[in-house]
């Protein structure tokens, strides 16, 4: 069978190197994939928002099943296009990817179904925006409504930042038309956590939980990035906590998308925060979030293609999706800079790895003698698993070490958070 995957990231990567796990799955087209992903799949020099070129390399070449893993190309249809086309997906429908795509949609969805989550007014105004940082909670939350590459949400931490933040997405538009309306909403505090699942629009399936590091530096210090690793499962999501979720937040969110004639299908991604009034919603995303897909998707026992097929096809409740009862933990290796300027082209040199490590390329390229230099801020993904966290963070760590390249950097203490946590 010949199966497309849309993206060109490390997630995609995880995808594909799960998918081909499935000896139904004869080939795989990446579009536009990457150097490294190139040792797994074909990859097609074609963009993943070029929705019009996608359906019709898809017919083309006889693509029997899609996989499409961005927001941006979701939220812009390419589901739409290629079911149309007579191409079975694996991903939300464009009235669907709304969650992620609109946070006006996704705050007002959890108003109206009674979904815990943080207090919050919308502005397309600039002026009343400001108006009404005056007497907001400080800090507060300031939230683009589009799509912003995942860097769309400022915490300011005083009035003045709170109204430069304003200012610099109404008016200066640093995420374009992203930013033409804003969500101010309360801070909240409280552990993070990361939930994907499987749905089909009537049976939802948690996958594994995992906890994001964002910040480039050691300690959750410096700036924001895509993420600098992940570990799973998070401690801080308990079995109760997990029980209160699928009865407040994920049934309920799935049952609201179906009621409003936009039932979602494929992976969707609840970003959590456990308050002292319990699990609230921070986010919601319409697909696989990266790099939690890495620490995920080794963890996963189950067929991901069958898994994909049974979601795309509405029978996910006739099949078994079991996880390991292990730990994983992924440490990304980035270019030296990075969320900033950084420099490109050094060659990546990798080294042979145990049999509990994978890695992920998410940035990287071939060059015309077949090297693989870097081509990105986040380079790739160590993944190790192991029988409990503590190992599993050695592992990865002892694995990063045979993956070399000039101006490399990665975070030191991915998961010792978590190991904290485990320790109370």
């Amino acid at each position: 069978m010949k199966i497309m995957v849309i993206g060109g990231g490390g997630r995609e990567h995880a995808i594909i190197k799960k998918l081909k796990e499935n000896k139904q799955v004869s080939l795989i087209y990446a579009l536009p994939g990457n150097g490294g992903i190139a040792k797994d799949a074909e990859c097609v020099d074609i963009g993943a928002k070029d929705i019009p070129k996608i359906v019709e390399f898809a017919k083309d070449n006889n693509v029997e099943f899609a996989v499409v893993a961005p927001d941006d190309p979701l939220v812009l249809g390419a589901v739409d296009a290629l079911e149309d086309a007579g191409i079975p997906c694996f991903g939300p429908k464009a009235n669907a990817a709304i969650i992620e795509g609109s946070k006006v949609f996704s705050k007002n969805l959890m108003k109206n179904f009674n979904i815990p989550t943080a207090k919050y007014e919308v502005f397309d105004d600039m002026e009343k925006a400001l108006n009404y940082i005056k007497t907001a909670p400080i800090p507060t939350v300031i939230k683009a409504d589009g799509l912003a590459l995942g860097k769309g949400v400022i915490i300011a931490e005083t009035r003045e930042d709170a109204e430069n933040a304003v200012k610099s997405m109404m008016q200066d538009k640093i995420f374009g038309e992203s930013g033409s309306r804003v969500v101010i909403e309360e801070f909240l505090t409280g552990p993070e956590v990361s939930v994907l699942s499987f749905t089909d629009g009537k049976t939802i399936i948690p996958m594994v939980s995992s906890m994001d590091h964002k910040r480039a530096l050691d300690g959750d210090k410096g700036l924001n990035t895509g993420g600098m690793g992940t570990v799973a499962p998070n401690p801080y999501y308990t079995k109760e906590v997990a029980d209160e979720c699928m009865e407040k937040i994920f049934l309920p969110t799935i049952k609201a998308m179906s009621s409003l004639d936009r039932p979602f299908k494929g992976c969707l991604y609840f970003g959590l925060m456990i308050t002292k009034d319990g699990p609230k919603v921070i986010e919601y995303n319409c697909r696989f979030g990266d790099p939690e897909t890495q620490v995920v998707l080794p963890l996963l026992e189950s067929d991901l293609f069958e898994i994909m097929r049974a979601t795309a096809e509405e029978r996910l409740d006739e099949i078994e999706v079991k996880f390991a009862d292990k730990s994983a933990c992924c440490v990304v290796l980035a270019s030296n800079g990075y969320p900033k300027a950084y420099e490109k082209g050094f060659e990546i040199k990798i080294g042979e790895l145990a049999d509990n490590a994978n890695f992920y390329i998410a940035g990287a390229k071939l060059d015309e003698n077949g090297k693989l230099l870097t081509n990105g801020g986040r380079v790739l993904n160590v993944v190790a698993t192991a029988d409990d966290l503590e190992q599993a963070i050695k592992n990865a760590y002892k694995a990063a070490e045979n993956i070399t390249f000039d101006n490399a950097y990665c975070r030191k203490d991915i998961g010792q958070r978590a190991l904290q946590a485990l320790k109370k």
